[in-house]
C-alpha cells in the first residue's frame, strides 16, 4: 500500500470514529427552532419549530441495510453506523401546513449517505469532515444546488446548525438552527 493509501485509510478511520461518537452523542429528543433567510428576496425570515428524535443506528440494522440498497452499495461496503431522524415541524410566522417525516443517514469513509435530501426525495450523498470532535461539516450537491451544513454539539444539551444553500455560485438561502435536548 502506498503512503497516500495509508494516509487516506487513516483519515477515513479517524473520520469514521469521530462520526460514530458524534452520532451517539446526538441521539435523543430535541426541540429545534430555526429561521430561513432568503437572500434574493425581500421577505421576512421563515420561522420553524420542530420536535426531533434522533436514534443511533449500529451497522447491520434494517434501516442501514435499506439505505445501502438505495445507494446500490455492495454488502461488503456495509455502512459503519448512522442515525434515524424523525420530526414534527410547524411554521410559526406563516400559514403553512405542519409537516412530519423521517430520514436516515449512514456513514462510510468520508461519505454520509442519506435516503433523501433537503430539497429532493431521492437518495443523496454528502462529503463530510470534522473541524473538531464537536463540529460535523457536510457538503451535498444535487439539482444544480450546493448545500453546506455545519452541525455543532455544545455540551450535552445544545446543538447549533447552519445551512447555506447556493445555486450557480450564488448563495440564496441561509438556515440557522438552535436545538435543545428535551
Amino acid at each position: 500500500m502506498t503512503s497516500v493509501g495509508m494516509t487516506n485509510t487513516t483519515l477515513n478511520t479517524t473520520l469514521e470514529s469521530l462520526a460514530v461518537e458524534f452520532f451517539k452523542r446526538s441521539q435523543g429528543k430535541w426541540k429545534s427552532q430555526r429561521r430561513y433567510y432568503m437572500l434574493n428576496q425581500e421577505t421576512e425570515p421563515q420561522e420553524v419549530e420542530s420536535l426531533l428524535t434522533i436514534k443511533f443506528l449500529e451497522s447491520g440494522t434494517p434501516e442501514l441495510i435499506e439505505l445501502a440498497k438505495l445507494h446500490q452499495l455492495e454488502p461488503k461496503d456495509a455502512l459503519l453506523c448512522g442515525t434515524l431522524v424523525t420530526w414534527e415541524s410547524n411554521y410559526t410566522n406563516q400559514e403553512r401546513k405542519a409537516s412530519c417525516g423521517s430520514t436516515s443517514f449512514g456513514i462510510l469513509g468520508n461519505k454520509l449517505y442519506r435516503d433523501r435530501g433537503f430539497a429532493t426525495s431521492k437518495p443523496v450523498i454528502a462529503i463530510c469532515s470534522f473541524i473538531n470532535p464537536d463540529t460535523l461539516c457536510l457538503r451535498t450537491e444535487y439539482g444544480g444546488s450546493v448545500f453546506e451544513e455545519e452541525i455543532k454539539l455544545i455540551g450535552q444539551n445544545y446543538r447549533t446548525r447552519q445551512t447555506i444553500i447556493s445555486r450557480a455560485g450564488q448563495e440564496i438561502t441561509i438556515g440557522q438552527y438552535l436545538e435543545k435536548r428535551i
